[in-house]
């Protein structure tokens, strides 16, 4: 509502009459109050769904909006869709009360308020009445405080120990009054006017930031001891669900950005009760807060996550050392409060398209803090037995937190043993029905006895054709035990060795050019579906299962495709980096007509919805869309035509091929825990990295007989690796572990061990990949180590019993 000395502009809603208009249709624009026009009106009150206004002149107050409960004054419970009278004997106020009327019959109007459906009215006789309240003048002594320069620096003015009690008065009423808070830190635009609403906060963050910092420091203990407590004793207990209007939210937004939020001894005290009461937002002022959280500066949006990510580590470092039984439900509340702001927070960053990189919420603590494998179990439990995680927050007390109800915070590390931790879990269900079913063969013949690992017995010379034959026969239930390899001839027992030696055999065979299964792209080195392979959809069905099986049994695979493969897997959309990465050439063509300036794109790139593709030496022209060859690409339509090509490339041109693969993959490796992984962490997972740091390799061996990390041997040892080229590095790492890759977790996750051996100097060093183990003889001239350590990595295929 705007208010003018002649009369009173209206605007909003006024489906009950309460703009005064004689209607009850909405204005977005201010609209004269005809009836009030000419005279001064001073003060104006508005309820839920009425108007009032005061005019000093004559004394009176009138009333327009909705009055089924009295509240306009009328003498009726009719609504008035224009300014009327409120019934009463008014007397204007001129300073003397006139001898000619009885003073006790009339009043005069000091101020004048409407509530939900109340109207009220503060008077005096005429004797005794002072002005009336002039809204147009405002009184400083009347006005909230608010956080400003001035008034900080007016309380850093005194020193420490000698501080005055009005000032500390003056802290606790700021601090006390969410109303003060939200007056404070505004942003004023450039017509002047704060513009707060659903989808702009109005604060100025940097303000608040710099504020906060300036009155929060250690030389003033007795300022930031004061803040605190009247934040924790009287306006954080008095926050509610229901919000009178969107301004309210303006403190959830400012608060975070106070030193005392992310000091550890508040956190129970403050960042908790905080966050419970922006928890507990009922679900429109929650959204508007979303929306708020959307547009900031991603430093600022991160330093909210950064705050309940220590809170969060906080109460696990606490639950580490022991809390308490009587604690325990008070301890379930304050934990889920956590990590439900951080849910929120969360689901505002995805929806954002990531405000911040999705790897800012990981709590890398976690695994140090709690029993991850302990916490999937309970979290399966809870599943089971059909715990609803999404109650409020007093009914989250009854219940234990499982950090598995919040997947977000995982890194890689901690997903890698999650996704171990249920593979096990699954093995261990599949060898128990085993057992149960060779139990029952015992004593029915008809049920037949089953072995409870996964055997596979494979020729080297027919790998690909005994794998097939095999696995084409295996129950999905069977996919579920461990794998044990057998290779026809050798007489070596799979511990782990033999396994990962499959798996690099058969993904070597399988991606050979002799299949036309896959197109290899030269510029990038890497490889995607064929859709000119005359090879069966059972071959890529295979290739999925290995993935699966790979993953299911922890061996990393040599795997050169994109990342959009796993984005593929994990159901989200290939975008234009993927085509960069596969094919960067075209990319950067693509990316160029995207960022081409000018209007005369169809003369300049001369393109239309269509892709040319080579068939067997002759090109044919495929349609992107519907009479595509028909379509030109202009400005207007370019990122339709560049999404249409990406879409094309990754998805319509190999679809059943991708989801005869995708079918084999999840055959053996779905569920929920997979879908928790990023695409580079799956990528990384199944094919390992290459984020090689050889010291770590030689600081986490370990040595048995008669080596340790001083003997003469094991120090020329790795002074010749240390002066290996990288190939040759990459080759040892395959000949001990089987994989020239080091699997997700890093070279601290790779463990060696050398022991000494009793044979010779003519003896060649001994590995045994099941226990990355390498039985190296007791050289003593470096170069006959290097002279047969080389020899040794460069014939390293086949396993016998040493």
């Amino acid at each position: 509502m705007m208010k003018m000395e002649g009369g009173v502009f209206t605007f909003g809603a006024g489906g009950y009459g309460q703009l005064g208009h004689n209607s009850t249709s909405h204005e977005i624009n201010p609209r004269k109050v005809f009836e009030l026009m000419g005279s001064i009106v001073t003060q104006v009150a508005c309820g839920r769904q009425h108007t009032s206004a005061f005019v000093p002149s004559s004394g009176r107050i009138y009333s327009f909006g909705l009055g089924g409960n009295g509240q306009l004054g009328t003498g009726s419970t009719s609504n008035r869709k224009s300014p009327f009278t409120v019934k009463g004997n008014w007397f204007s106020y001129n300073g003397q009360c006139p001898q000619d009327i009885d003073s006790e019959d009339y009043f005069c109007v000091k101020r004048i308020f409407s509530g939900g459906d109340q109207s009220f009215s503060h008077y005096s006789s005429p004797q005794t009445c002072g002005p009336a309240d002039d809204f147009r003048c405002p009184d400083p002594s009347k006005q909230i405080w608010t956080v400003n320069e001035a008034l900080i620096q007016k309380w850093l003015s005194y020193p420490s120990g000698r501080f005055p009690v009005e000032i500390a008065n003056e802290i606790d009423g700021t601090f006390s009054s969410s109303g003060c808070l939200n007056g404070s830190f505004l942003a004023i635009s450039n017509d002047d006017h704060y513009r707060t609403g659903t989808k702009f906060s109005g604060v100025d963050m940097n303000a608040a930031r710099l504020l906060f910092h300036k009155l929060i420091q250690p030389d003033h203990p007795q300022i930031s001891q004061q803040v605190a407590a009247s934040l924790e004793k009287n306006l954080i207990p008095k926050l509610t669900s229901s919000l009178p209007d969107v301004e309210a939210l303006r403190f959830y937004l400012t608060l975070p950005e106070c030193p005392l939020m992310s000091d550890s001894n508040n956190f129970t005290t403050i960042a908790i009760p905080f966050g419970t009461a922006l928890v507990n937002l009922e679900k429109a002022p929650l959204k508007v807060l979303e929306n708020w959280w959307s547009v900031l500066e991603p430093p600022l949006f991160l330093k909210i996550v950064e705050l309940f990510k220590e809170v969060v580590v906080h109460l696990l470092k606490l639950y580490k050392i022991g809390i308490p039984p009587s604690e325990r439900r008070i301890f379930n509340s304050f934990l889920h409060t956590a990590l439900k702001v951080l849910e929120i927070l969360h689901r505002v960053n995805e929806k954002t398209g990531q405000l911040i990189q999705y790897d800012k919420f990981y709590i890398h603590e976690v695994q140090e803090l709690i029993d991850i494998r302990n916490d999937y179990i309970n979290w399966v439990q809870q599943q089971a037995y059909g715990v609803d995680v999404s109650h409020g927050l007093t009914e989250l007390a009854d219940i234990p937190v499982t950090i598995c109800t919040y997947p977000f915070v995982f890194d890689a590390q901690a997903k890698t043993t999650l996704l171990q931790t249920d593979a096990v879990l699954q093995m261990q269900m599949a060898i128990d029905q085993a057992h149960r079913q060779n139990v029952s063969s015992l004593f029915l013949p008809v049920i037949e006895s089953v072995n409870p690992c996964l055997i596979l017995v494979v020729r080297r010379e027919n790998i690909v054709g005994d794998a097939m034959e095999v696995l084409r026969k295996t129950k999905n239930i069977d996919y579920k035990k461990p794998l044990k390899v057998i290779f026809v001839g050798e007489d070596a027992v799979d511990a782990g060795g033999v396994r990962k030696e499959f798996f690099l055999l058969i993904m070597r065979e399988l991606l050979d050019p002799k299949y036309g299964m896959f197109q290899y792209y030269e510029d990038s080195r890497l490889i995607w579906f064929s859709d000119k392979t005359f090879e069966d959809s059972d071959l890529f069905h295979l290739i999925g299962v290995i993935c699966g099986l790979a993953i299911y049994n922890f061996t990393i695979v040599d795997l050169h495709f994109p990342l959009a493969l796993y984005k593929k897997l994990l159901k989200r959309k290939p975008s234009l980096d993927d085509l960069k990465e596969l094919m960067p050439e075209v990319g950067r063509s693509m990316q160029q007509l995207l960022d081409y300036p000018e209007d005369d794109i169809e003369e300049t790139f001369c393109l239309n919805f269509t892709i040319t593709v080579e068939n067997f030496g002759a090109t044919e022209v495929k349609e992107l869309i519907v009479n595509g060859a028909d379509t030109a690409v202009n400005k207007q339509n370019r990122q339709e035509f560049v999404d249409a090509y990406v879409d094309y490339i990754f998805n319509k041109s190999v679809a059943s091929l991708f989801d005869a693969f995708h079918a084999g993959f999840h055959k053996v490796c779905g569920g929920k825990v997979l879908l928790l992984f990023q695409p580079n962490e799956l990528q990384a997972m199944v094919i390992g990295n290459t984020n090689y740091d050889w010291k770590e390799l030689e600081k986490n061996t370990e040595y048995k007989g008669e080596y340790w990390a001083e003997h003469p041997t094991i120090k020329i040892f790795w002074e010749v690796f240390h002066e290996l080229p990288l190939e040759k590095k990459k080759q040892f790492l395959l000949f001990l572990t089987g994989s020239d890759r080091i699997p997700i977790l890093g070279m601290k996750s790779l463990k060696l061990v050398i022991q000494s051996t009793g044979g010779g100097e003519s003896y060649l060093p001994v590995s045994h990949t099941c226990f990355n183990l390498l039985d190296l003889p007791k050289y003593t001239e470096k170069e006959t180590l290097r002279c047969k350590l080389i020899q040794a990595i460069d014939h390293n295929e086949g396993f016998s019993l040493i």
